[in-house]
């Protein structure tokens, strides 16, 4: 990656392409992702493994775009890249047609030999609605207290 921002278009291809391998190559070695229900993996091979089986699984046919971004450098060799994103084309665990998504990605990246890396990532879903998750009978409930 030239710059931080890249991040968001080549993890968009990637996605496309349902290419785990690229995906996890925008990584550094021991990178830490946070997935959108708090799945924590620590490092690229374990990043590559979680997105090969969503593509295989849950996201074979789905299309992810980036609409909305915001980058902000940290000195000369670190950033914080957010990416607002859309899915369609998710499937439900019994194989039906899910509505669309959105979230937010947060990307922290350093800038070395070869370029920017992402050193970790974090994914979050946005509820429209909800301002916090409410532990309701031991299942997470979106909640809004206005």
């Amino acid at each position: 990656m030239d710059q931080p921002q890249d991040v968001l278009g080549l993890f968009a291809q990637a996605w496309a392409d349902r290419d785990a391998g690229a995906l996890a190559d925008l990584f550094v070695e021991d990178a830490e992702f946070v997935n959108v229900v708090g799945l924590w993996w620590h490092n690229r091979a374990d990043i590559r493994t979680a997105h090969a089986y969503g593509f295989d699984v849950i996201f074979g046919e789905s299309r992810l775009s980036f609409v909305q971004e915001r980058s902000r450098m940290i000195g000369h060799s670190a950033a914080v890249v957010h990416g607002k994103w859309m899915i369609t084309g998710q499937v439900t665990a019994s194989g039906e047609a899910a509505g669309t998504r959105y979230g937010i990605f947060t990307f922290v990246l350093e800038r070395g030999e070869g370029g920017w890396k992402v050193v970790a990532a974090h994914n979050t879903d946005v509820i429209n609605g909800a301002e916090s998750i409410a532990v309701i009978d031991g299942s997470s409930v979106p909640s809004d207290y206005r």
